[in-house]
């Protein structure tokens, strides 16, 4: 059974006692109080502020998928995960990672036609995509078995025509790192997980400091610089948007109009 005002009360508590700067919220003007916005948090875990607000009320009772991704958002551990798993009447969600796409985002990619869109799991491995994606040639083809991984790509070199904008790698490095952290805090159990970030200490010295110093995420937004044979090189802004069911993260490339 389901204790829903308990939950809320947690859910609030939490968030007001968040900096902002724990979980990646930079560039927000003066605060009166410490602590989170409630749309802060929402768009973190990619809810509705509405909806935010009526779970905190203890007048909505969230779906696994919402209460993973806020207990992800905050940076909650295992163990107060799974106690808002309690509160909310819900079994933990499987001590491993997603790997499949949900409903929702196998229609984003089958629907999406024009804008590049490729859709990752927790481990920022590219689980979907769609037809304009794939003809960027986001990366060069490999028989690795981490071929499809993100950051085994950024960290070790498998890389393609896609380049990022001066300034954004350092961030673009932190920022996977802090993912992978958040990923093995929230799936201890699988093996998986655990063998990529191993691979990735032993092969790059750069990912094993990051891994060390345990950076938060920061923005998760960049801009890609690719080339093309008519136009010369052009600037793709890069958006990460979380889809609490699954777990999972999509990105989509798009340009400047015109």
């Amino acid at each position: 059974m389901s204790d829903a005002s308990t939950l809320g009360t947690v859910l609030r508590e939490r968030r007001e006692r968040t900096q902002p700067e724990q979980v990646g919220v930079v560039g927000h003007g003066r605060r009166r109080t410490g602590g989170l916005r409630r749309e802060e948090l929402a768009e973190l875990a990619g809810v509705s502020t509405d909806h935010l607000k009526r779970m905190e009320q203890g007048r909505r009772n969230p779906s696994p998928g919402v209460l993973n991704a806020l207990a992800r958002a905050l940076r909650m551990s295992r163990a107060e995960y799974e106690h808002l798993c309690t509160l909310a009447g819900y079994a933990p969600v499987e001590g491993r990672v997603p790997r499949r796409l949900s409903d929702g985002a196998r229609r984003l990619v089958d629907r999406i036609e024009s804008t590049p869109v490729c859709v990752l799991d927790a481990t920022w491995t590219v689980v979907g995509w769609n037809q304009a994606w794939q003809a960027l040639a986001c990366g060069v083809p490999s028989l690795h078995p981490r071929e499809g991984n993100i950051p085994w790509r950024v960290f070790v070199g498998q890389g393609g025509q896609v380049r990022r904008s001066p300034g954004d790698d350092a961030r673009f490095q932190r920022l996977l790192v802090a993912e992978l952290h958040a990923a093995s805090t929230r799936y201890p159990a699988d093996e998986d997980l655990a063998s990529l970030t191993a691979d990735l200490q032993r092969a790059s010295s750069v990912f094993a400091e990051l891994w060390a110093s345990t950076p938060t995420a920061g923005q998760h937004d960049s801009r890609m610089l690719v080339p093309h044979e008519d136009l010369g090189q052009i600037a793709l802004d890069c958006d990460t948007v979380h889809i609490p069911d699954g777990d999972l993260r999509a990105v989509v490339f798009t340009a400047d109009p015109g």
